[in-house]
């Protein structure tokens, strides 16, 4: 297209746009404006540089579809993440209505928003909150990372956190608990968090001057 088709097509457009002015179905369609300023702006581009009109050497119509590109790949992206923790989700619950999400299954990035997808999906299984909270308690998996742990403290529930801080407290205590025994940890999490930490905090003090004993007896010998 050369500077005269350009213009010739930039009076055509604006022809049509006065023809249909008056039509209602076309009153909040912004094509044809659009139209006009975009051949508005490819004459005047012309009538500076001359030529043949290319959109491949069109500054502005490339970092247009560049934008695009970048828009499709974002998507992408997203649609792959969603699809990766709708997996999970899956794998986790599957394991809890086996019975087999115990401390064998190592906890990963993006777990917390696993949980959060199965409880919005309506599948979600109790048995993961207690997988969870026994993992932050035991810094276990990707817990091990205190960035993760930090993380994990602004997304999971108090519920969830507190049984945390209470399984970490008793197991300060040095007593062994067989498997299922420490079960009202996280009933009592559920029921009040505010409780549940209000009672791992008074264990952690109370084991306090002990661990300060057993360290001075240490140094001793």
């Amino acid at each position: 297209m050369t500077v005269t088709e350009a213009a010739a097509a930039r009076e055509n457009a604006r022809l049509q746009q006065h023809m249909d002015r008056d039509r209602e179905d076309l009153a909040d369609d912004e094509r044809g404006p659009a139209e006009v300023a975009e051949l508005e702006r490819i004459t005047q581009l012309l009538a500076a540089t001359g030529g043949v009109y290319d959109p491949e050497t069109d500054a502005v119509v490339q970092d247009e579809l560049a934008t695009d590109r970048r828009a499709a790949e974002a998507e992408q992206q997203r649609l792959q993440e969603q699809q990766q923790l709708a997996a999970r989700a899956d794998e986790l619950a599957a394991l809890a209505r086996a019975g087999r999400l115990d401390q064998s299954v190592e906890t990963r990035p993006g777990d917390e928003a696993a949980r959060d997808f199965l409880l919005h999906r309506g599948n979600y299984h109790p048995v993961v909150d207690g997988w969870l909270a026994q993992a932050l308690a035991d810094c276990s998996g990707h817990y091990a990372d205190p960035a993760a742990r930090a993380d994990a403290l602004g997304s999971l529930p108090a519920a969830v956190q507190a049984h945390a801080a209470l399984l970490a407290a008793l197991a300060r205590t040095g007593a062994p608990a067989a498997d299922g025994e420490l079960e009202f940890a996280g009933r009592l999490a559920q029921a009040d968090p505010e409780a549940t930490d209000a009672l791992a905090a008074w264990l952690e003090h109370s084991l306090a001057p002990t661990k300060l004993a057993e360290a001075g007896e240490a140094g001793a010998r």
